[in-house]
């Protein structure tokens, strides 16, 4: 299955209300899922409450003692245009294509995603500077997730 195929189911799960949608075609299978915009995933350990009248302060200060998501730089947010694997460089040894701080232009490399064993350069959708690098080489990334930031 080539790239062009992969964007329009992309393209056609983004228009559905589909939450996943998995295709096969001979031996190969692509399986593309997303989480509704707005959901939020709260995973909380129950609190032990020694009387029935605290355990509306004990939850409270569960809530408030989780970890917040941490905010995203100013500036021009690039998300990864698929599912796959990160890498910085373009082969182990080498050095990565770009460094928070460094100078970019439209149209630059910052980095590559392997998705099916194709290796998909991710360039820079805005020249400026870049505040931050979201992901680390060799993690897995989701469709839509934020990987850098250019101001």
């Amino acid at each position: 299955m080539d790239l062009r195929k992969i964007k329009k189911l992309i393209d056609l799960l983004e228009e559905s209300n589909l939450a996943e949608l998995e295709i096969k075609e001979g031996e190969e299978v692509v399986r593309l899922s997303r989480v509704p915009k707005g959901t939020v995933t709260v995973a909380a350990a129950p609190v032990a409450a020694p009387a029935p009248v605290a355990a509306p302060v004990a939850a409270a200060a569960a809530v408030e003692a989780a970890p917040a998501v941490p905010a995203l730089p100013a500036g021009h947010v690039i998300k990864a245009p698929m599912v796959g694997t990160f890498y910085a460089s373009a082969s182990p040894g080498a050095p990565a294509f770009v460094k928070v701080g460094q100078q970019v232009k439209a149209g630059e490399t910052l980095g590559i995603i392997e998705a099916m064993k194709m290796f998909n350069q991710i360039e820079a959708e805005v020249s400026g500077t870049v505040q931050a690098i979201l992901v680390d080489n060799g993690q897995p990334v989701e469709f839509d997730e934020p990987m850098f930031v250019i101001a």
